[in-house]
């Protein structure tokens, strides 16, 4: 790098980091300062109402254009992009990305305003449960215009990346989300907190939507009657609805079953390092960080057998069907019984950390970048 130009990148469709909840946000946390300590000079346009007292409008080299955007759900998104588009074009970058299918609507727009774009597919967000007829609609045309604009796609699944290739025509590279080494810190302040106690509770860590399966996970906890366990849900909405209001209502009723809100930081860190293990029953998926993060701290995994869990390669019993409440109550029940060897946690911690490195995938993505830019 120190004998070519840095890279100058505008990144536009995230809300902003550190520390803000979504996949494509912890995605971007752990992306963009690697690039800038690889040479770019990274610009991240986040939305203004994410913004709080502890970001600023620069952090670890990465510069923060906070834009205004509305707070009104199904739009919010679309409307920064168009907005965030414009301000990208007086930034001149060498390079737009564009992150989610969603913001992808704009790709055209770069383009005809003289920029080169490159655009991460995260996944098929039009399949998400809390989506309606038009939302759904809007995403898919987002996805159709940013898969045949851009100049450089990239896919965080295979799966992704075959699925547009068959649709659209156009390949895309292949740079998975990564696993984040987790720190070696032994606080459990967080657990008193909520009333934890180490290596006797189930953890899930997602956003509070249907497609994630709270419920399903609750039923089955419930079922499993585990005497000392409770249930942590660790995570929160940013609009609240019937499904969102349902799951905390369950905390309410149910004493060994806890809505933590979303934590992050040396919180999250503590919540996942004393787990006694993590349980993802989702229906829908991209590249699931966050279960890439329970295998980072050696956590035995239970997840449904969905294709987007399955490509990250557990073992075969860490899958149960997807919806089973029954059978997930039984693997429950199995695991907290008789754990898995820490032996075999940790080989699986090493295979997966192996395939799924964030400086690796740093210097992949700058790769694409160079193709675009010197294309």
């Amino acid at each position: 790098m120190t004998s070519q130009r840095p890279i100058r990148v505008t990144v536009l469709g995230l809300r902003g980091f550190p520390n803000i909840q979504g996949g494509v946000e912890k995605h971007a946390e752990q992306l963009y300062p690697r690039l800038a300590a690889l040479g770019c000079q990274v610009r991240v346009i986040g939305r203004a109402p994410f913004r709080s007292q502890h970001h600023s409008d620069r952090w670890n080299q990465v510069v923060f254009d906070w834009l205004w955007a509305p707070r009104i759900r199904g739009v919010e998104a679309l409307i920064h992009s168009m907005v965030g588009v414009l301000v990208a074009a007086t930034q001149r970058p060498d390079v737009l990305h564009i992150h989610a299918i969603g913001p992808g609507i704009v790709a055209p727009i770069a383009r005809l305003l003289g920029m080169k774009v490159v655009i991460t597919h995260h996944g098929k967000d039009y399949e998400r449960q809390k989506w309606g007829r038009l939302a759904r609609t809007v995403l898919r045309m987002g996805e159709r215009f940013g898969m045949r604009s851009a100049n450089e796609r990239i896919a965080v699944s295979d799966l992704i990346r075959r699925s547009v290739l068959d649709t659209y025509g156009v390949d895309s590279v292949f740079i998975p989300n990564g696993i984040e080494r987790n720190s070696s810190s032994k606080d459990t302040a967080v657990l008193a907190q909520l009333g934890l106690t180490e290596g006797r509770y189930v953890l899930q860590v997602s956003r509070l939507v249907p497609e994630k399966r709270q419920d399903d996970l609750i039923a089955a906890f419930l079922a499993a009657r585990l005497p000392g366990w409770k249930l942590a849900i660790v995570g929160d909405t940013e609009f609240q609805d019937d499904y969102s209001r349902s799951i905390r209502a369950a905390s309410a009723v149910y004493r060994n079953v806890v809505c933590t809100g979303f934590r992050a930081g040396d919180e999250l860190g503590q919540l996942y390092r004393n787990a006694g293990f993590f349980v993802l029953p989702s229906s829908h998926e991209g590249l699931p960080i966050a279960l890439l993060e329970a295998v980072s701290y050696c956590l035995p995994v239970i997840a449904s057998d969905i294709p987007a869990n399955k490509a990250i390669g557990l073992r075969e019993g860490s899958y149960f069907p997807l919806g089973n409440v029954e059978e997930l109550a039984r693997r429950i029940r199995a695991i907290a019984s008789i754990p898995p060897p820490m032996d075999d946690l940790i080989a699986v911690r090493s295979e997966v950390c192996s395939r799924y490195d964030w400086d690796a995938i740093a210097r992949e993505t700058l790769s694409v970048y160079r193709r675009v830019a010197e294309g």
